[in-house]
């Protein structure tokens, strides 16, 4: 089969450490700006990183689940495999939710970033004004396949993790530790409820079963994916205690930017930057374009493979149906419902992807050894 119409080329692949980081780009974006009032509304306590914790061990085990089963299938992604295991049509009904998910979430993420450029940034800037840039540079990403989106993200996240791990330590003089008591003063339940709100920050996991189909040495995947899943649970886990303990979970909750307002609540006279929202704010912005452009690259390969269409030309036929996604919620409130039905459409794909494509692959006996010599 050509390069044309494998939709991947020969050199388009990626190494282990590339892998790792582009799992962890996808997942680290608009959430952690968030993540603290979504759990905090839900757990009621200050045990919301205990659900954050939890969660990602959830999603760890998914992982392991979603690579063990691309990995039957040596060379393929979701979108290809998928009609293999249950047939050509319900195949394509399948993956067709996948694509619909990625335009979704590609779209909730550029329409954040949109929203926090005009609110720190851009004050009085139409909207839409600030989101057609932003897609526009996504596609010209995109074009260049899954190692031009690796690179970008490579000189992205050190800077992106400093600027955090800097922000964070300055804000630990307002941290304190009765924020943070009493643990499990509601019992477990409340930890177990703010699990769904947790889903929406690990959302993008699912693109492990189009990594493994790319890596160049496709042994090392579960060491890999399971190192980009480690990094940005890690982080979320310490955003969501040093939010916690700097504001109590009151402030959390009645904020709409909660990190962010950890960052604005100091001031380090005499230093380069005497207020870090701002440096932060620039850089988070590069980290959720990064967020972003992995969405539309997904679903612009999907569609491509599914069917059998010129991969360049789906991205720019993507454009306007990312920025009806962007513009469909009418103010702030109704972006974060739209994350919120995101995160439980996950959970579905959780299910319906990994779970019932592994149960159906060992019942028909689809993929691995058996399956290259039919």
């Amino acid at each position: 089969m050509s390069a044309s119409k494998s939709f991947l080329a020969p050199d388009d692949k990626i190494t282990s450490s590339q892998a790792a980081l582009v799992l962890n780009n996808t997942m680290l974006g608009a959430g952690i700006l968030t993540l603290p009032r979504s759990v905090s509304e839900t757990v009621k306590t200050p045990d919301s990183w205990i659900s954050v914790l939890l969660g990602g061990l959830v999603v760890m085990l998914v992982v392991v689940l979603m690579v063990k089963l691309s990995l039957r299938f040596p060379g393929k992604t979701v979108f290809q495999y998928t009609q293999s295991v249950i047939g050509r049509y319900p195949g394509i009904l399948w993956c067709l939710l996948l694509v619909l998910y990625y335009i979704a979430i590609a779209g909730f993420e550029i329409r954040v970033m949109s929203e926090v450029t005009m609110f720190y940034l851009l004050e009085g800037t139409p909207i839409w004004a600030i989101t057609i840039p932003f897609i526009w540079l996504g596609a010209y990403l995109i074009r260049g396949g899954i190692n031009a989106i690796a690179r970008v993200g490579q000189i992205v996240f050190p800077i992106s993790l400093f600027i955090l791990i800097v922000s964070y330590l300055l804000s630990l003089r307002l941290f304190h530790l009765d924020n943070l008591r009493p643990v499990l003063g509601d019992g477990i339940l409340p930890v177990i409820l703010g699990l769904k709100s947790t889903v929406l920050v690990y959302s993008g996991c699912e693109v492990v079963m189009t990594l493994v189909a790319q890596l160049d040495h496709p042994k090392q995947a579960l060491k890999a994916m399971l190192a980009g899943i480690s990094i940005p649970a890690v982080i979320y886990f310490f955003t969501i205690i040093m939010v916690i303990g700097g504001l109590s979970v009151d402030s959390a909750v009645t904020s709409t930017w909660p990190t962010i307002d950890l960052i604005r609540s100091f001031e380090v006279t005499g230093f380069l930057f005497e207020r870090f929202e701002f440096p932060l704010m620039v850089i988070w912005l590069m980290q959720m374009f990064c967020n972003y452009s992995s969405f539309f690259y997904n679903s612009s390969l999907g569609l491509s493979q599914l069917f059998n269409l010129p991969y360049k030309s789906v991205i720019f036929a993507l454009v306007p149906f990312i920025f009806l996604a962007a513009m469909i919620p009418k103010n702030i409130n109704e972006v974060f419902k739209l994350g919120d039905d995101i995160g439980y459409f996950s959970i579905f794909l959780f299910i319906l992807f990994p779970v019932c494509l592994s149960l159906i692959a060992t019942i028909r006996s689809k993929g691995g050894p058996q399956h290259e010599k039919t």
